[in-house]
């Protein structure tokens, strides 16, 4: 991938200041280097997607933002603050929240238990405020209360991945692969409320397959190969650029 995309932001894109950035991260599994010097930038408000193939390092530069995984080099800075070696769990109070993949659910407990343990931070009145909230993006849910987690559709449980993480109140949220394995309409109901959680204030970093769905969501985005941004821009001008139309929206 030799065309390069110039970063600059969106028409449409808020203009936030940096919430999130990772400095020349380099992130390992043992002795796999599967980060090798990625550099991204995330503003408060916006959408930022990360598309590349499998193996491309997206869910890698996920878990190391959300603390599950600590750079050997590099920063990570949330608000300002280096939060690169940060256990997990502080990251949740501080405002990092994240749905991973194979949405991850508690299977044995119950729709309202999983939502509680993600609101594990807060306290019992802010978890009554914000169950209502995740049951107004999600009513379905809401009419599933009781039932457990295992026994849900696909759909649902992606829908029950997301409210835990919003459980938390996070200011940042991320998001890995929340279409996976759903049916078209399910991706397009997914999608609408991505967009809804964005338009009431929360900044969102997805990582999606479908290149095609979240470039049309996303203010900007960043193309990642073998560990590495390979391309970055505006989330339009990713969408025209010929590279990106031939190896990830399936153009000949």
């Amino acid at each position: 991938m030799s065309e390069a995309v110039t970063a600059t932001t969106a028409p449409d894109a808020p203009a936030g200041e940096v919430m999130l950035s990772l400095t020349d991260v380099h992130t390992y599994y043992g002795h796999i280097h599967a980060l090798q010097g990625i550099t991204i930038e995330v503003r408060a408000g916006e959408i930022v997607t990360l598309i590349g193939a499998n193996g491309a390092g997206k869910t890698t530069t996920l878990k190391t933002i959300s603390g599950i995984l600590h750079p050997r080099q590099g920063a990570v800075t949330f608000e300002g603050k280096d939060v690169s070696k940060t256990p997990a769990h502080t990251l949740v109070r501080q405002g990092i929240g994240h749905a991973p993949e194979g949405r991850r659910i508690f299977s044995r407990l119950t729709v309202l238990e999983n939502l509680q343990m993600g609101g594990f931070t807060r306290k019992q009145v802010e978890i009554d405020e914000d169950m209502d909230h995740v049951f107004e993006l999600f009513p379905r849910l809401k009419e599933r209360t009781t039932q457990r987690g295992g026994s849900l559709s696909g759909g649902e449980q992606q829908m029950l991945a997301i409210g835990r993480a919003l459980m938390s109140r996070p200011r940042v949220l991320l998001l890995d692969e929340p279409s996976l394995g759903l049916s078209p309409i399910l991706v397009q109901q997914i999608f609408a409320i991505i967009a809804e959680i964005n338009a009431r204030g929360t900044t969102i970093l997805l990582v999606e397959q479908n290149a095609l769905q979240a470039l049309n969501v996303a203010n900007r985005g960043y193309v990642l190969q073998t560990g590495q941004v390979v391309l970055s821009g505006p989330a339009h001008d990713l969408r025209e650029n010929k590279v990106v139309r031939q190896a990830y929206l399936g153009e000949i």
